[in-house]
């Protein structure tokens, strides 16, 4: 059940022992001495002879200063003084340590070759205590930059202890079998064991990567698959020393390699590693898996392995282990030396060759992550020679000045900036040039055209920079070489490194420093590293993420968040934990008046059937949602309420039983859970609906199922209890009588609002702040809030450290800065608003830090981006309390902060301020931030979390007034408005509805009107407004389906009309109509065309006296009735749709759709008409993030919600038919309404018994319809393609 397994593991005891004071002058040794009395021996801390210290030569162009420990140490610290009493001292340096004094390694932080800081005068001692320890015997001191006012002068002082281990060396041919680690090869198996159940570990090395290989057991039938592969570290064949730790626990792992640890879980359900056979260091002496076929065994060092508190190396020495596979077993590492060189952007390395032969001969190995570089330039006696890595090929060019435009180019090799070590072999000679690569006869490329070659005798490698007729295409080189061999002579570097032979700058000899920027991999949720010998850079494409890491989430958290971003209804992918290790996911938005609905569908199938289930053997229904749990659990967490409808259709099937009884049936929830309640009951209470309310079919049980009756019975109702949700499984166990049957349906899950989204806090007091537990954000750190406030300025939030600190703050009204401190020095980041801040509405700070760069961000507007600097400190370590609000002295914050989330995770701010004084929980305000949502004359309304808006007084519906509301009308169908007081109401007809007038809404000067409509017949009256006098307003289509605006205000013989346009609108396509009036001026505007204004002659009276009525669709009237409009235009009626119908700020359509008593006659069909133009302009797709089917591709199992037996090929199928029978019935519809159109009338789907009797005339159906008529379900509504 446990594994504990290291090799190397380095156990760094407190030790501060001073080194390298007691060793003799011979243990130091420099690069070179400026004279006898600068003597490396003298350069010991606080020591005064000689002169007080070592100095080089002036002309020393890689100087260095090396420390003989006498043998392996642990060390901890470092430190440095100037040459005594002078104007000598060194400012900054490297540390190099090696365990021969040779193959050196540069000391590592933050990722970077680390660079120290060193003394400012000669006096002052500077330590620096080492973050990771090391251990060698060699330390080399490499000054960088030193004193203006004299030269490099240091003093230095080693702080550790002794080290000792047990050290194997493997020759690759000898396994140690059992019934740390240093490597020269990039391949071979470091660990293998396995049984005889299948279970197996297998520890390797697979190009330079550390590969663990895991399988605690998989089931015999192959649906649980155990196997588990994981791969950490990358340029581990640098023969220097790793230290790797692995660590199990079940299926928890822990894997770690120096300083990187991985944490994951194996795969499969089983807990035990069975490992019947023998363990095996080294290599495979057999296998009978799959993954030990044809791997080699490790060549290389091990030291300190232990397995289980049993310590391997010690086992070997003693000959308490088989290790009779070796030849010649050895207790002490052998090192196999290789010289590299290591070169940047600005490094050449010139080398002698031999002059004027008649072949060029070159070979050398190298390791680059750059794509494009330098690798070799020579000039010849008669052209160019150039060899270059172009797009990860390494490319020949010879360009011969004996020829005119003779050119020769070849390339061989693919992705060789990989990393690896890869090996160069050139020969040219007469008419023959050849190029290989890896020592691969298969890469061989060869040349046969005519050539002769005569060499130049020198070479400059990594880099050329020298003014030239014929400069190379590259200039420079970033990486490593070693094994040079130019004109069949190995290059001497051990000459080239005491200034012998060659020339060289900015090189570092005998150590390759190349680092992998990509492990561990900063690029975050999948993103994808790429890296060069400088940076890395991270491809977000496909993630759902975005950034320089790939670190910030391009979706909102939850529906509600859409909504706020006036969002409708739809399907959305939602990320609740923003960078947490969730991913985001999709699920159903519903945005109803005044609640957001976050629904997770399942895939059962409705009325699923269960038969042939006992309780001795119940049959299990598995249930697979759209997402999976972890982000399932994040929905309800955070949700105000969830529930999800289960239902259970029985014939002799009974369900829970009896209270105290065992029951039937259960279900399985959240955390695995079993439930003995069914929908309508609650936790603890073993009952159904039917049981709580009193009202089974049988009173004896308290399940309608449990009565146990023939006929099909059903309990059902909502399980509300959102810790338990969702449901995972459910167990039946009593349909295997003869003649019984259970149908079970299990709805989706929907959870309403989102409680984070809206926690929020009120500041009081200069002096009020709520604090919370030390953010922990070293590497990448993200905040983000809403903030809302009258106050100039004010700190949000401040968290401190030794020197590190994170603070975001209002520095003014139009201002917002992000400062941070990471130990290079404090940076400041500041947005500048256009707008006041302090306007108290709702703004919104997003801010980011990361290796690569930092952001801040304000109201999605607003940005600004401060890259992180190449070299230096990335890691932000605090220890202070976070404090939200005023901290530390710091001007206080005052105002409103919600939402506020640092790396993924809500601060619960409502909580915290219930129990600190000058903060108070929640904060009102909402609308002045979000009432521009509340589209179409809609009023915002404010919540405790949020908003909603009232639609009540507008034409429209929905959860921002963007609704259109409209009927449908048959032949004779009106509606009819009164305006007549609460008094004279009574007195007419109390079928229709009446709404009391002020007395100055009695005469009206002024008329909005606004409407759509489709139609297909003319002439018909659309809309009319009578009066208690002869004044009336009317809208109608003439016989040729022009509209005509017709008023009649008194002091004219006939009625004013108005035709507004020559174009037929009874064309059955969506039209529609704005008009205004003002005394005498008439504005109009038909459908989107400019307005056109029209005035009233000057006799013409301005007001509309005493209204009374507005009727849409027909007139029936019995005061005065323009006789015109009775005879042409009142009969049949208008039929067709009539949507978004308001008159001066009344709803009339609306409101008898919505307000009983019914106030139409006639058969009315509610619908949107499908007429309306968009009210809030749609997002394109390309630019829309949230949009489902916006292109976006993103890594996710959609998989999971397909029933058992769907696959995606008959999914595919079924598409395809349903495409065909969706054509035909759309070809018929429209065939059906074309020939109806024709016939003059207008035909619903609706139920024949609404229809009124052929005999009668409409004017007879309106007076004798039943005022109360049912309410229209869903069979009876139209549908428009």
């Amino acid at each position: 059940m446990r594994t504990r397994l290291a090799f190397g593991l380095i156990q760094f005891k407190k030790c501060e022992e001073a080194l390298s004071s007691p060793l003799p002058h011979t243990a130091f040794s420099a690069s070179s001495v400026f004279n006898s009395g600068y003597a490396p021996g003298y350069a010991k801390i606080n020591r005064r002879g000689g002169a007080g210290g070592w100095s080089p030569q002036d002309s020393d162009s890689y100087p260095w200063l090396q420390v003989d420990l006498g043998s392996r140490r642990q060390v901890v610290a470092v430190a440095t003084q100037g040459r005594y009493s002078s104007s000598d001292w060194t400012t900054r340096y490297r540390l190099l340590y090696s365990d021969s004094g040779r193959n050196w390694k540069p000391y590592h932080r933050d990722g970077n070759i680390w660079a120290f800081s060193g003394n400012s005068n000669t006096e002052s001692m500077v330590r620096h205590d080492l973050a990771q320890g090391i251990v060698g015997r060699f330390l080399r001191f490499v000054p960088l930059d030193w004193s203006v006012e004299g030269r490099i002068g240091l003093r230095i002082e080693v702080y550790g202890c002794s080290y000792w281990a047990d050290v194997i060396n493997f020759d690759g041919q000898g396994v140690i079998s059992y019934r740390d680690l240093c490597n020269h090869k990039s391949e071979g198996v470091i660990l293998h064991g396995e049984g005889q159940q299948g279970d197996y570990i297998t520890l390797e090395l697979r190009h330079a990567k550390l590969l663990l290989q895991i399988n605690l057991g998989s089931n015999q039938y192959g649906s649980i698959l155990g196997h588990t592969s994981v791969t950490s570290g990358s340029l581990l064949d640098d023969h220097h020393w790793h230290s790797v730790v692995i660590e199990r626990y079940r299926r928890n792992v822990n894997f770690s390699l120096d300083t990187h640890t991985q944490h994951f879980r194996t795969n499969g359900e089983f807990d035990h590693l069975d490992l019947d056979y023998e363990l095996s260091f080294g290599g495979m002496p057999y296998s009978g898996k799959p993954v030990g076929g044809g791997r080699k065994n490790f060549r290389g060092c091990m030291e300190s392995i232990n397995y289980n508190g049993d310590n391997i190396t010690d086992l070997a020495r003693r000959k308490k282990l088989d290790t009779s596979s070796f030849r010649n077993l050895s207790f002490s590492c052998i090192e196999t030396h290789s010289f590299p060189v290591f070169f940047n952007a600005t490094s050449f390395l010139q080398l002698p060759g031999r002059a004027n032969q008649d072949t060029v001969s070159l070979g050398f190995q190298f390791r680059t992550w750059n794509a494009n570089g330098l690798l070799l330039f020579s000039i010849l006696d008669d052209g160019t020679l150039e060899i270059t890595i172009e797009d990860g090929k390494v490319g020949v060019h010879f360009n011969m000045t004996q020829m005119k435009g003779s050119r020769i180019d070849i390339s061989s090799g693919s992705a060789l900036n990989d990393g690896q070590w890869h090996a160069v072999r050139l020969v040219a000679k007469e008419n023959s040039v050849t190029l290989m690569i890896d020592g691969d006869e298969a890469s061989a490329v060869r040349t046969t055209t005519p050539i002769t070659v005569r060499s130049g005798g020198t070479y400059h490698l990594g880099g050329y920079f020298l003014p030239s007729l014929a400069p190379p295409t590259q200039r420079s080189f970033q990486g490593c070489m070693q094994a040079i061999l130019l004109d069949d002579q190995p290059a001497d570097m051990h000459a080239v490194e005491k200034g012998i032979v060659g020339v060289f700058e900015n090189v570092s000899l005998d150590m390759c420093a190349i680092i992998d920027r990509c492990m561990p991999n900063h690029c975050e949720h999948g993103g994808r590293c790429t890296q060069t010998g400088e940076s890395f850079s991270c491809t977000c494409d496909g993630t759902g993420y975005t950034g320089a890491t790939c670190h910030t989430s391009v979706f909102e958290q939850s529906c509600e968040a859409y909504k706020h971003l006036g969002r409708s209804s739809d399907t959305y992918w939602i990320d609740p934990d923003g960078s947490g290790p969730l991913g985001p996911f999709k699920v159903n938005c519903n945005m109803t008046e005044d609640m957001v609905w976050t629904t997770v569908v399942n895939n059962l199938p409705a009325q699923t059937s269960v038969t042939g289930s006992s309780r001795e053997r119940r049959t299990v229904l598995q249930l697979n949602y759209s997402a999976s749990m972890e982000q399932i659990t994040a929905i309800t967490t955070s949700a105000e309420d969830c529930q999800q409808h289960v239902s259970y259709a029985c014939r002799m099937s009974r369900l829970l039983n009896t209270p105290d009884g065992t029951p039937y049936t259960w279900w399985v929830g959240r955390n695995s859970e079993k439930h003995f309640y069914w929908g309508g009951s609650g936790p603890g209470i073993q009952k159904c609906s039917c049981g709580i309310d009193r009202n089974c079919t049988d009173p004896k049980y308290h399940c309608n199922c449990d009565a146990d009756h023939k006929q099909w019975r059903e309990d059902s109702g909502l399980l509300v209890y959102k810790d338990h949700l969702p449901v995972n499984q459910v167990a039946v166990g009593d349909t295997n009588r003869p003649g019984s049957e259970a149908k079970l349906t299990v709805g989706p899950l929907r959870c309403q609002g989102d409680r984070n989204y809206w926690n929020a806090a009120s500041f009081t007091t200069p002096s009020s702040y709520l604090h919370f537990p030390t953010f922990q954000g070293e590497t990448s750190a993200d905040i983000s809030f809403y903030f809302k406030t009258s106050a100039s300025y004010g700190v949000f939030l401040e968290n401190l450290g030794n020197t590190d600190f994170i603070r975001l703050e209002l520095k003014s009204p139009t201002v917002v800065s992000f400062s941070f401190d990471v130990g290079n020095g404090p940076v400041e980041l500041a947005v500048h608003s256009a707008m006041p801040l302090n306007d108290d509405q709702w703004h919104r700070v997003t801010a980011e830090r990361n290796v690569k760069e930092a952001v801040l961000q304000l109201d999605l507007t607003y940005r600004e981006a401060r890259p992180a600097p190449p070299q230096g400190h990335t890691r932000l370590e605090l220890f202070s309390q976070l404090y939200v609000g005023a901290a530390g002295g710091q001007r206080g914050f005052l105002g409103c902060i919600r939402s506020l989330r640092m790396n993924g995770v809500t601060l619960d701010l409502e909580e915290r301020s219930k129990v600190t004084p000058g903060v108070k929980p929640g904060c009102q305000g909402h609308c002045t931030s979000y009432g521009m949502y509340c589209r179409n004359g809609g009023k915002c309304v404010e919540k405790y979390n949020g908003y909603s808006c009232d639609c009540r007084t507008t034409a429209y519906d929905g959860p921002f007034c963007t609704k259109d509301v409209g009927g449908f009308f048959e032949a004779g169908t009106l509606v009819r408005y009164n305006f007549l007081s609460e008094a004279a109401a009574a007195n007419q007809d109390s079928r229709f509805l009446a709404r009391p007038l002020t007395p100055r809404e009695v005469n009206l000067t002024r008329e909005e009107v606004a409407f759509s409509f489709s139609t297909s017949n003319a002439p018909a009256v659309l809309l009319y407004v009578s009066s208690q006098t002869q004044d009336y307003l009317a809208l109608v289509l003439r016989q040729n389906g022009t509209l005509q605006v017709r008023y009649n205000l008194g002091g004219l013989k006939e009625p004013f009309t108005i035709d507004v346009d020559q174009r037929n609108l009874a064309n059955g396509q969506p039209h529609s109509i704005n008009m205004s009036r003002s005394n005498r001026t008439v504005t109009i505007q038909l459908d989107h065309y400019p307005p056109v204004s029209y005035s009233l002659p000057e006799i013409s009276d301005t007001q509309l006296n005493l209204v009374k009525t507005l009727f849409l669709g027909k007139v029936f009237e019995t005061g005065v009735v323009d006789p015109v409009l009775i005879e042409h235009y009142n009969t049949p009626g208008f039929i067709g749709c009539l949507s978004r119908v308001e008159f001066n700020g009344i709803a009339p359509l609306k409101t008898a759709l919505r307000t009983p008593p019914a106030s139409y006659q006639g058969k009315l069909v509610e619908s949107n008409c499908g007429a309306s133009p968009l009210t809030i302009p749609p997002m394109s797709a390309a630019t829309d993030p949230w949009r489902v089917d916006s292109g976006a591709e993103f890594p996710f199992n959609e998989e999971r919600v397909i029933p058992d037996g769907v696959n995606r090929n008959s999914a595919i199928i079924g598409g395809i038919i349903a495409v065909v029978i969706f054509t035909i019935l759309c070809t018929l519809v429209f065939l059906i309404r074309y020939m109806f159109r024709h016939k003059g009338s207008y035909h619903t789907n609706e139920s024949k018994a609404a229809e009124p009797a052929s005999s009668e005339s409409a004017d007879t159906t309106i007076i004798g319809t039943d005022p109360n008529p049912e309410t229209i379900d869903e069979s009876k509504k139209e549908w428009f393609i």
